[in-house]
């Protein structure tokens, strides 16, 4: 499988001039076993960039899909992403995610939560500075960071993060963290951006869906990335997977970014960075 992606997807520059495609594929709770699969399908359909993590307990799939895709190496992105528990042991670490994937290099390495409470992060940044030094990741960043996370980082950081990957989706925007963020020369990234499929059957997004003849999860993935923002959503569905990635060819005017933009509950899916503890991840 060499073929070129028949959508273009587009990039995104992040602040070390490394490029990383805008609409990427997730695979967050794609089961172990499932994963080669999936991910090969997602390729076949043209995506370019893969998120998993160590925590996901399924780089090695990623990686074999990889191996067994016959794509270049250089037209693909990848990303993972550095566990809570091994915070204290990141080269470790690391080296573990790498081999997993079989890949000589990772695209972009993340610290995977803050854990304030461990008052690790720093350090474990630190170290990631020292494995983008020796050219083993090409762009380091972080996820799940808040402001409070953010400017205790910087306050010591050499390398400034590439990307902050957060929950952004139509009902919880944290339009002020995404603001702060790329003041900072942070790209902003959002994982689960369609509400895990809650904020599709809103009103606005239904709406806009049969004005474009567009699936609502096509709108919603169309206004992220009509905002700059990264997305990566998640299905192990190939028809799916080519529905998504399609979003790339849809254009929304701003008063359609705002209708949506009013949709905004501040009610977040996933945990609170301030106080979560997910060592165990």
């Amino acid at each position: 499988m060499t073929h070129r992606p028949e959508i273009t997807v587009p990039a995104t520059t992040l602040n070390n001039g490394v490029e990383i495609p805008q609409l990427g594929f997730g695979v967050f709770q794609v089961p172990e076993d499932e994963t080669q699969r999936v991910v090969e399908e997602a390729l076949e359909a043209g995506y370019r960039h893969i998120d998993t993590a160590a925590a996901y307990r399924n780089e090695a799939g990623v990686g074999a899909a990889i191996a067994a895709s016959g794509i270049p190496r250089e037209q693909l992105f990848i990303t993972t992403k550095l566990r809570n528990g091994e915070q204290g042991k990141p080269f470790d670490a690391f080296e573990a995610s790498r081999r997993a994937l079989g890949l000589d290099y990772v695209d972009l390495y993340l610290i995977h939560w803050p854990v304030p409470s461990q008052g690790l992060f720093v350090t474990a940044w630190q170290a990631m500075e020292k494995i983008y030094q020796n050219q083993l990741v090409r762009s380091i960043g972080v996820s799940n960071f808040l402001a409070e996370h953010l400017e205790t980082l910087l306050e010591s950081a050499q390398v400034v993060p590439a990307v902050n990957q957060i929950e952004i989706h139509p009902t919880f925007q944290q339009g002020e963290l995404a603001a702060l963020s790329r003041s900072r020369g942070i790209a902003v990234e959002a994982y689960s951006p369609l509400g895990q499929g809650a904020d599709l059957g809103a009103e606005a997004v239904t709406a806009l869906a049969a004005v474009h003849g567009a699936t609502p999860a096509q709108i919603v993935l169309a206004w992220h990335l009509k905002q700059g923002t990264i997305v990566i959503p998640k299905t192990t569905r190939a028809a799916r997977m080519r529905e998504n990635l399609a979003a790339a060819t849809l254009e929304l005017t701003a008063a359609q970014v705002d209708e949506i933009g009013a949709l905004d509950s501040g009610a977040r899916i996933g945990g609170d960075p301030a106080t979560a503890a997910h060592t165990q991840l």
